[in-house]
Order: structure tokens, then C-alpha cells, then sequence
């Protein structure tokens, strides 16, 4: 009865509003469950491999009981401050017993499907190991793990428990699980929609959260050294020079205040490296991380909060976060992007700033493999000399009128007597001096001059972020 009266009274605007309401709703939850999760074996700390590479019996690496820290799940960098562990005991990963085992010819075989997992030679193996750096797990951490059957290294996702030991490589990237030798990259899918299988060998383990889960990029720059934190005393923060095991560690106090610096108008890459430099970490809203020269314009606490070491910072950035991993792979988002940016990898707007008087070459804007994945124009127009200093293509001669044809869709063809002469060309089409080769796609004037620019590029004044080497 309520709803009929309900209906008596909405009226049929009302009524067909509620009905594409509904109809949107429906459709939203539909595709929702029509996206695949990505199943993810769950790996607890100390628990043995069934297919390692690497007897774990010989004490190759040596996993420790560690709490899990709570922090935005998602997307981390590899040189985040505190995203990992240290100890005073540098036997958590013995190196050079994985370097013997690996070169022994009695393991060839072995050793070729380790290097192919890696995407490295075998020659290239003891080099690799050298720049390999020893740490445990301070978060549940996606990853593509592999295991060894049949000759072969066969990949799966997995979720490492924190305390796990691990290698990581020069960019921050997990590398080699220590305790039997598996090979590990980076975990390739949405952070946000993950099914954790776990087992009666790998039971859900005390403090695991969906929510906290991280998966890890590699460090917008050449990691020298790692902030960690002494999982046994957490007063104690560790900074260990990439490549070494522990040897070369300097210490400092964690419970140090920093200030958050003033980062409004920084592009992210430079934001995101000054507050490494701080020791704090980056938090990003809707899972993607954003391009390396999308403009910051606040960040959350605000400049001069003063916060302990490896706390977190949220920045907000002009036009959200950017599809894919900055590894260049192609990782879906981890969720939508918003005009804020916390881990998890994401459709990226264009920034809202002026337009660049200059056209970089297209050789020149695409995204470094390493770096943040952003979106680029997929075409160009052909030029048989150094690119124009405008945003328009060359053309013959320019159209005098002020109202640019690019600006809206072409009127229809003339069916009449062609348009009295006023010295500019048809308005149906920009004049230009040639044509595409064929196969080619439409030159850049098909779209609005006032278009933003890529956030793939800095804006003018600011530095390019740099590239993880």
C-alpha cells in the first residue's frame, strides 16, 4: 500500500528517473561481478615450499614472527621508508650460498629456469646476486611467485606473509623468496579484487586484512640505499646500502619528527622523492599510481606537520591516478582514480594545466619502462623535419578566420554552390601542405586545441621525474 500511494504521488517524471536509477545500479553490480578476481595462494611465514628450488632444509634463508603493520593497501614503492624490515642478525638470506648452488654445474638445469623466470642470462646470475639486497616483509605483499616442477619455473600469484625474508633488486622489487630460492616479480593484477586462498598448510594467519595487502613498484629513481626499520626494535631504523647483506648498515631513531615539506605544485615524482628523502611515505587514493609528472596540489596532513618516520602522506593530484604499473607491464588499476592519489594499482585524466608552446617529438613521450605507465598520444603527424612550435600541424597556408576548425565537428558538404571567397580554406577540414601516409591515423588537429597535455610529461618549469636505472 505504501509504495502505490508512493507511486500516486511521484508522478511519471519522478517514476522514470527512480527506473534509470535502478537501471544503472543493476548494470554497475552486474559488470562488478562479471570482472574476474584474480586467485592468489597464500604463502605463511615459515611454512615450506612443496616445489622449491633450493632445499630448504640447508638454511638458505631463515623467515622471522613479525606484526603486520597497518598501512593504505595497494600500490607501494620500492624505495618507500619503512616498507621493509631489518635485523641485526644478517643471516636472514645467505647470498653466497645461493650464488654457489646457482653456478654449480650440477644445477644447470636448475639455473636456467631460475634466470628465465628473472629475464635474465645464466652468465648473467652471480652480477644479479651482487645487487640482490636482504630484507623481511613488514606488510602481507602480492607477488608472482614461481615454483620449480618438471625443469621448469611455473609462476603463480601469491601473498607473502609479513616476516617473510625476501631479496629485492636495485629498484625495490621482491626478487627471491630466501628460504628455498623461488624467483619473484612483480604481482601483475588488481590489488583491489584478489581471492586469498588459503590451506591447511597456509592457514589465514593472525592480522591479515584485505584492506592492507600492498603490492610493490619499482622506485621512480636508482635506489642507493633502503630506509628500514629493525623489525625487533622499531625504535631503530636501518639504512642499508642496496646490494649489501647488513655489513655496511648505519642506524638512526625512528621516533625523529620530520616536517612535511610544502609540495603543492611539484609534479608527483618529485613530491614522491622528497618525502622519500624525509623518510616519509606516499599514500594514493583509488589503487593507481599517478603519472611521474602529474602536478601536486596539496597534500594531507598539510606542509610543516611534523610526523615519525615512515608515516604516511596522502597527496592529492591534478587529474587522478594512471592505468597500469609503473613497471610498464600491463597491470589493471587497483579502482577508479580520484582526484587524490592511496596505493593499489587506473584511468588517469590529462592535467588541467596551460598547454606546452613545444611538441616534444613522439620518440621522446612515451613513459620509461620503469617508470609510471601514462597515457600518450598513439599517433602523430608526419613530419620530414624537426616538429613544429605549435601545437597545430603545419598548413598552407593558415586559415585566417579566428574560429578554429578543430574546435567542433565539420558541417556537412556543401550540396550548392560553393561559399562566397574570402581567402580561407573550406571549413569542412583543416588545409594541410600533406596528407598521412596511408594506414596512418587522423593528424593531431582532429582534436580540440585547447586539449590539456599528457600528464605523461612535467609541465613547463618543472624537471622531468627522473627513471629507476
Amino acid at each position: 500500500m505504501a509504495l502505490r500511494v508512493f507511486v500516486r504521488r511521484a508522478g511519471k517524471s519522478a517514476i522514470r528517473k527512480i527506473a534509470v536509477l535502478v537501471v544503472f545500479v543493476l548494470a554497475l553490480s552486474g559488470c562488478d561481478r562479471d570482472t574476474p578476481l584474480f586467485v592468489v595462494r597464500a604463502v605463511a611465514s615459515g611454512v615450506p615450499s612443496l616445489a622449491p628450488f633450493f632445499d630448504e632444509g640447508q638454511g638458505l634463508g631463515r623467515d622471522q614472527q613479525v606484526r603486520a603493520q597497518t598501512a593504505p593497501g595497494g600500490l607501494q614503492q620500492g624505495d618507500t621508508p619503512g616498507l621493509y624490515g631489518g635485523s641485526k642478525q644478517p643471516t636472514i638470506c645467505d647470498v653466497e650460498r645461493l650464488r654457489e648452488f646457482l653456478t654449480d654445474p650440477a644445477n644447470e638445469r636448475k639455473a636456467q629456469a631460475w634466470a628465465t623466470a628473472l629475464s635474465i642470462t645464466t652468465d648473467g646470475i652471480p652480477g644479479y646476486l651482487d645487487r640482490l639486497t636482504p630484507v623481511l616483509l613488514r606488510h602481507d605483499t602480492l607477488v608472482k611467485n614461481h615454483d620449480y616442477k618438471k625443469e621448469k619455473a611455473v609462476p603463480f600469484n601469491a601473498l607473502l606473509q609479513t616476516g617473510i625474508a625476501i631479496l629485492v633488486d636495485a629498484e625495490g622489487l621482491p626478487a627471491v623468496k630466501c628460504s628455498c630460492g623461488n624467483p619473484l616479480r612483480p604481482f601483475e593484477g588488481d590489488t583491489t579484487r584478489i581471492k586469498v586462498e588459503f590451506d591447511d598448510r597456509n592457514e589465514e594467519w593472525k592480522g591479515y586484512e584485505k584492506a592492507s595487502v600492498v603490492a610493490v613498484r619499482p622506485a621512480t629513481r636508482k635506489v642507493e640505499r633502503l630506509a628500514l626499520v629493525d623489525v625487533e626494535e622499531p625504535e631503530r631504523g636501518i639504512n642499508r646500502p642496496v646490494g649489501t647483506t647488513g655489513k655496511d648498515d648505519t642506524t638512526f631513531d625512528t621516533r625523529e619528527r620530520r616536517a612535511v615539506p610544502d609540495l603543492a605544485g611539484a609534479t608527483f615524482g618529485q613530491a614522491s622523492r622528497t618525502l622519500a628523502d624525509k623518510g616519509l611515505a606516499v599514500a594514493f587514493e583509488g589503487g593507481g599510481l599517478p603519472p611521474d609528472g602529474a602536478e601536486v596540489t596539496a597534500s594531507d596532513p598539510p606542509a610543516g606537520t611534523e610526523l615519525r618516520f615512515g608515516e604516511y602522506v596522502t597527496l592529492s593530484v591534478a587529474g587522478g591516478a594512471s592505468e597500469g604499473s609503473s613497471d610498464g607491464t600491463s597491470t589493471p588499476p587497483g579502482g577508479p582514480g580520484t582526484s587524490r592519489s592511496t596505493p593499489g594499482p587506473s584511468d588517469s585524466k590529462p592535467s588541467t594545466s596551460a598547454p606546452s608552446t613545444s611538441t616534444p617529438p613522439p620518440s621522446s613521450s612515451g613513459p620509461s619502462s620503469s617508470g609510471p605507465a601514462s597515457p600518450g598520444p598513439t599517433s602523430a603527424p608526419p613530419s620530414s623535419s624537426a616538429p613544429p612550435t605549435s601545437d597545430r600541424p603545419p598548413s598552407s597556408p593558415p586559415p585566417p578566420s579566428t574560429k578554429d576548425p578543430t574546435t567542433s565537428s565539420p558541417p556537412p558538404p556543401t550540396t550548392g554552390a560553393p561559399p562566397p571567397t574570402t581567402g580561407s580554406p573550406p571549413t569542412s577540414a583543416p588545409v594541410t601542405s600533406s596528407a598521412p601516409p596511408p594506414g596512418t591515423s587522423a593528424p593531431a588537429t582532429t582534436e580540440p586545441a585547447t586539449d590539456p597535455p599528457s600528464t605523461g610529461a612535467p609541465s613547463p618549469g618543472a624537471p622531468t621525474a627522473s627513471t629507476t636505472a
